[in-house]
């Protein structure tokens, strides 16, 4: 990447500006609970980091494929030798694969609302590399001069400015249609609360859980004395190692506990609330991060494939029309290619609904032996016995009926 100090010279955007916007970002800002929440701690937050993390590896592990059209127009078929195809399938860069990739570039998005990767074209226009750069290095802008989006990225100290083509961008929900919203900014309150009552558990258990006491003597104390039993306190009369242990009192000194039950606060109830939030706003079913409390026998498939349409669909739908604008040449999508996620496996169901779904496709003709062992990953049957398609004996076309009926009459 060069340093393209001419263009930014011409921009009021300066080095300095974009520093400070970078170290805005990085700090996040102190929320009402007195926590900094920003992308990276709200990751501290168990809630934030298993939402986050099951929306990622989910996509990360959805086969992404090429295809393009039969000449016939007829459906289409899977195109194994597109450069492309190998990038998304296999490995987009020489130092990561596929997977790892878009699991890197869908957390960048879930949390930031943004995913960024720089585009590297062959001699014959097609792509041949891509890699990921940090959300938090790049700032999509409209050049003033040309009106047209560049893409500001801060590389070691350095600014480069990158056009539209050579960015691969994603952004999530947003007003301007060019950057997306952050989703822990948004809602840094309601994080900054669950990480506020996760600290106070932790410092509730690790003061041993007696904290709240008052010591009361009849005089003043000297101090030394003071100190000696200061530093007592501070040895062995705190940490959860020490809980409950006896606390030895002289001249008449009284120890009287102040209660703080954990219910007197609505503690664990608002634990749950939070943690409920956070999974709305991710859109994550509970019990994809192990809260089953309403999940039941019956209803968990349908939380799962609910989960498929609702939660995973919009980002997979993001992805497709990106990678389909930005990774093909318009000569390759006026000729019909395209990108396509399976989300087939995500969608199955019990296995023995799966079965009788498939049963129904085969007697109905929709579906050949083949065809259906593919989707049940084995191999074909040689010969016409996997290709054939085959339809109940006592259904027949209507046009054959109607001639039937009329030989009757």
């Amino acid at each position: 990447m060069g340093f393209l100090s001419d263009l930014v010279d011409k921009s009021a955007y300066s080095m300095a500006d974009f520093n400070q916007d970078i170290r805005s970002l990085l700090r996040g800002h102190s929320t009402k609970s007195g926590q900094k929440v920003n992308e990276e701690t709200a990751l501290r937050y168990i809630t934030v980091f298993s939402c986050a993390r099951v929306l990622a590896e989910t996509l990360g592990s959805l086969p992404f494929f090429v295809y393009r059209p039969r000449e016939n127009g007829k459906g289409s078929d899977k195109a194994v030798d597109h450069p492309l195809y190998g990038l998304l399938h296999d490995a987009p860069n020489d130092e990561m694969t596929s997977q790892t990739w878009r699991e890197t570039s869908m957390g960048h998005l879930v949390l930031s609302g943004n995913t960024y990767s720089i585009i590297t074209m062959g001699g014959k226009g097609q792509v041949t590399d891509l890699y990921p750069v940090p959300w938090n290095t790049v700032d999509p802008r409209r050049n003033t001069s040309t009106g047209k989006i560049e893409y500001q990225i801060n590389d070691r100290g350095k600014i480069d400015v990158f056009p539209a083509e050579k960015v691969f961008h994603i952004p999530a929900f947003g007003f301007d249609g060019i950057k997306g919203y952050s989703p822990i900014r948004m809602a840094a309150e309601a994080i900054g609360l669950g990480m506020a009552a996760t600290e106070f558990s932790a410092r509730f258990y690790g003061q041993g859980m007696n904290i709240g006491g008052v010591l009361e003597h009849p005089n003043a104390l000297s101090d030394q004395a003071y100190s000696r039993l200061q530093n007592w306190l501070e040895e062995k009369g705190s940490g959860l190692a020490h809980s409950w242990k006896p606390l030895i009192l002289e001249e008449g000194m009284k120890f009287n506990r102040i209660p703080m039950p954990l219910t007197d606060a609505q503690f664990i109830e608002t634990r749950k609330f939070t943690r409920d939030e956070i999974c709305g706003l991710f859109r994550v079913p509970p019990h994809m991060i192990a809260n089953l409390e309403r999940a039941t026998f019956s209803n968990i498939e349908h939380l799962s494939i609910d989960f498929v349409q609702h939660s995973l669909l919009p980002y997979v739908t993001r992805w497709e029309q990106t990678i389909n604008w930005k990774l093909f040449s318009k000569k390759e999508r006026a000729a019909g290619y395209y990108v396509k996620a399976n989300v087939d496996g995500l969608l199955r169901g019990d296995y023995k609904s799966r079965q009788e779904g498939l049963a129904i496709q085969r007697q109905n003709g929709i579906i050949n032996a083949d065809e259906w062992r593919d989707k049940e990953d084995y191999n074909p049957i040689d010969g016409a016995e996997g290709t054939a398609y085959l339809v109940n004996g006592n259904m027949i076309p209507t046009t054959i009926a109607l001639s039937k009926g009329g030989e009757k009459g």
